[in-house]
């Protein structure tokens, strides 16, 4: 797949052409999934919040980017499904469009419904995150967004798709936990290369090759 992992969804006009770039054709003629299984792990979230995600009302701009045609796709229904019925609805999107909440919870139910097993096997779709749902695809998140422990988890692993992690929302005014301050020190305890990423910045990836989109602020951490 063809990333763009976001902090706060296409926030501006940067990133709304790096997401063109990657489907290679409008939005008006693109259709997109909406995934938003990873509100449901977290402890500040609820179905209320799921809604405005799906609905285009959360102020994360992706749902509401005026695509063709636009469904839902919730993982933690998909091991009840016949697997070609829900593999067919993936491989006739061109966006999956994923929701924030907890990275783990999302990795969790990526693995247990099948949908892991399909992400590097179809390079002509994209997979358009918003914070935790760009998370999952990295090697780690660090201790530090685990919301959800056992018995779903005990760690913080995550996919690995890409080799670096990522701190979004820093700087956020309701946010004054993540600062940059705090990003190094959690990077400083990861054992991969890790990038923090305020609301105006995406990272784009493409045949492992990383671009950092931004109108606002960032820092790139080496290992």
């Amino acid at each position: 797949m063809k990333l763009l992992l976001t902090s706060a969804g296409v926030k501006n006009a940067s990133i709304h052409a790096a997401l063109l770039d990657l489907l290679g054709k409008p939005i008006a003629e693109s259709r997109a999934l909406c995934i938003p299984t990873a509100g449901y792990g977290h402890p500040h979230s609820s179905p209320a919040r799921a809604w405005e995600f799906i609905a285009g009302r959360s102020g994360t701009p992706m749902s509401e980017l005026g695509w063709q045609s636009l469904g839902v796709l919730e993982l933690t229904a998909l091991p009840s499904l016949p697997r070609d019925r829900w593999v067919r609805w993936v491989e006739e999107t061109d966006a999956l469009l994923v929701n924030g909440g907890d990275a783990v919870y999302l990795y969790h139910w990526m693995r247990q419904s099948g949908l892991a097993d399909l992400v590097e096997t179809m390079p002509d779709r994209v997979w358009v995150g918003l914070s935790a749902g760009s998370m999952v695809m990295t090697p780690r998140i660090g201790d530090d967004f685990v919301a959800m422990r056992p018995p779903i988890t005990g760690n913080d692993r995550t996919l690995g798709v890409v080799d670096f992690s990522i701190f979004p929302h820093v700087d956020h005014p309701e946010l004054t936990e993540n600062t940059m301050a705090a990003a190094e020190r959690w990077a400083a305890g990861l054992d991969c290369p890790a990038y923090a990423i305020d609301d105006q910045t995406a990272i784009k990836v493409v045949d492992g090759h990383a671009e950092v989109i931004s109108e606002g602020h960032w820092r790139y951490f080496p290992r």
